[in-house]
């Protein structure tokens, strides 16, 4: 009966002490980059047609 106590006891104990599992890391941030391209192509379109334009003025005249 000793044995089975014993056993028992160092059994139960493991659980006792065993730590739970730590929580899943969270995901990383979205980042929405599909809608500022296009507004980004678009101002770089134009700020780059008003350089040309101001380039071609300054060397003809």
């Amino acid at each position: 009966m000793r044995i089975i106590l014993v056993f028992t006891v160092l059994f139960c104990s493991n659980f006792s002490f065993a730590a739970p599992e730590p929580p899943p890391p969270t995901p990383p941030p979205g980042f929405p980059v599909d809608g500022g391209i296009v507004a980004m192509l678009f101002v770089a379109l134009v700020l780059g047609a008003y350089k040309i334009h101001q380039y071609r003025k300054r060397v003809i005249k």
